[in-house]
């Protein structure tokens, strides 16, 4: 991606990007680690050569519709998201073979959204999410005991994009970063872009486990901090609870991303999760547009890395809740411009 095509990215984000730059400039006085806004947030979008968006996110799988009375983004990402499209028609009740945007248009944006994420599809309200939660709750478990990131272990157990990219800027901090992958469902980014993969994991090891095995608990016991994007209640099935792993040792932190709140598990990825929070543009018609590149994904990964920072400098023994929507709405708030 060119200079002048990147500032043409960053041209439409930056109105937005007050709160994330002082998180980004306290990041790298913890650490000493320079940040690159522009680059960590368009990277993928350099990588993949994708076109500024409109109301299709850049990545193509992401779509912002008019629905009766709002805004809805439902997020086509997987395979199994076109599978239930037949269904998600027939709770509309819209024939089949309905465009979907049509059907979203005769519902509300709250059915439609809900009728979506019923059945597993990422989708959300537009602005939903502004409620002025913060980026990051903290809940305290365990013991403190002071410490900078270098030289700790850190046990990557995320996918995708937020939680790798907090990994990443530990990892540039002096962290050693471990990425554990279960062997029955791998990472999804590894079929995307090699080149994005490659520099969010770049010196990291790897790690791939039968999670039913035991060996990921084991993995996890040896952990200073922990990153996840799980819903609590599929680690707990493994055995595996952030309470237990704060309690056992002094200063530990344990990092979790979600879409709206560890007590929430509507699935979310970083356009839907833009889209709640709130963090879009204006076309000329004033109807909201994507922002950037799946933009509450890097914003949260940044977010994260700062968080883990700061709680392992004052001791750590933390729970870092950390919610990709209210993320993106501590932006989407404080924009300067419209953007």
């Amino acid at each position: 991606m060119e200079k002048s095509v990147l500032d043409r990215w960053a041209a439409g984000v930056e109105p937005c990007l007050g709160p994330l730059s002082g998180v980004v400039d306290d990041f790298t006085r913890l650490t000493g680690v320079p940040v690159d806004l522009p680059d960590v947030l368009f990277r993928r979008a350099r990588s993949a050569s994708f076109d500024l968006p409109g109301q299709v996110s850049a990545g193509g799988s992401c779509h912002l519709m008019a629905a009766a009375d709002g805004w809805v983004a439902v997020n086509l990402a997987r395979p199994d998201d076109e599978a239930a499209l037949p269904a998600l028609l027939g709770l509309l009740d819209s024939a089949p073979g309905t465009a979907l945007r049509t059907a979203v248009l005769r519902s509300s944006a709250v059915r439609a959204a809900r009728a979506a994420q019923s059945l597993g599809i990422p989708a959300a309200v537009h602005a939903e999410a502004a409620d002025g939660r913060g980026p990051i709750r903290v809940e305290r478990f365990g013991a403190r005991s002071a410490r900078g990131p270098d030289g700790l272990r850190v046990v990557d157990l995320s996918a995708l994009w937020a939680g790798p990219l907090c990994a990443r800027q530990l990892g540039l901090a002096g962290a050693r970063v471990v990425k554990v992958e279960s062997r029955q469902r791998p990472d999804g980014a590894r079929s995307g872009h090699p080149a994005f993969y490659d520099w969010l994991h770049d010196g990291h090891e790897s790690l791939v486990l039968d999670f039913t095995s035991g060996a990921l608990a084991a993995a996890v016991a040896e952990a200073d901090v922990v990153i996840e994007a799980s819903r609590p209640r599929a680690l707990r099935r493994l055995g595996i609870r952030a309470e237990e792993f704060l309690t056992a040792r002094p200063g530990r932190v344990w990092v979790g991303i979600t879409g709206y709140g560890r007590d929430d598990d509507r699935v979310a990825f970083g356009d839907d999760a833009a889209v709640a929070g709130g963090l879009t543009g204006l076309d000329e018609h004033g109807s909201p547009v994507f922002l950037g590149d799946a933009l509450a994904d890097p914003v949260t990964g940044l977010y994260a890395a700062h968080a883990a920072v700061r709680s392992l400098a004052r001791g750590g023994g933390e729970l870092l809740c950390v919610s990709m929507a209210a993320c993106a709405n501590a932006l989407a708030a404080s924009r300067t411009a419209p953007c």
